[in-house]
């Protein structure tokens, strides 16, 4: 069976969210827009590297570029959090139904041993 195009929109985010770095970054761009110079500052990294987090970023929807005149400033884009939320809010809630009907089991195999 093949990935779905929500799977791998899944797959670029978690991805993107894999990375300590990458993570920063976005905190950083969540107090406003930076250039990837500016992002890359606070980094014992070649420019080469930051931007290649910077790809990755903007694959997964994450961030996007503008332009600025000479500059192509990053922003943050939290609604493609959504998708990732949405995942794991699904997966939250089925493993709690099935914990719960766990729990339920093993009370009533406990309560048929202790009669």
């Amino acid at each position: 069976m093949g990935a779905t195009v929500e799977d791998q929109r899944l797959d670029a985010l978690f991805t993107a969210l894999s990375d300590s770095t990458r993570r920063d970054i976005l905190v950083r761009l969540g107090r406003g827009e930076a250039t990837v110079k500016e992002l890359a500052e606070p980094y014992a990294m070649t420019m080469q590297a930051v931007s290649q987090h910077i790809r990755v970023l903007e694959r997964s929807g994450l961030i996007s570029q503008g332009r600025h005149r000479q500059t192509r400033p990053c922003r943050l884009e939290p609604a493609a959090l959504e998708t990732a939320l949405s995942w794991i809010e699904e997966s939250r809630r089925v493993w709690s139904e099935r914990m719960d009907r766990l729990e339920t089991h093993l009370t009533r195999l406990q309560e048929r041993e202790n009669q």
